[in-house]
């Protein structure tokens, strides 16, 4: 479980359910899928929800921290 803050001071605590373990990505190993960007979270609705964040954003800072 990691605690997500948002800047609006609301946060979240969320269960990591998969993690990206390639910076290289697009070879047999990483199914070929694209590198990953560093420091990104991929939240569920409910998360951008609970973070009272715009989903239509798209994109948001926020910080995390293991719960």
């Amino acid at each position: 479980m990691i605690r997500i803050m948002a800047s609006n001071g609301k946060s979240v605590t969320a269960k990591v359910v998969d993690e990206c373990d390639s910076m290289h990505g697009c070879d047999e190993a990483h199914a070929y899928q694209q590198p990953c960007n560093n420091k990104i979270i991929y939240g569920s609705n409910a998360v951008w929800s609970a973070l009272e964040l715009n989903k239509e954003k798209g994109i948001e800072d926020v910080s995390w921290s293991m719960a």
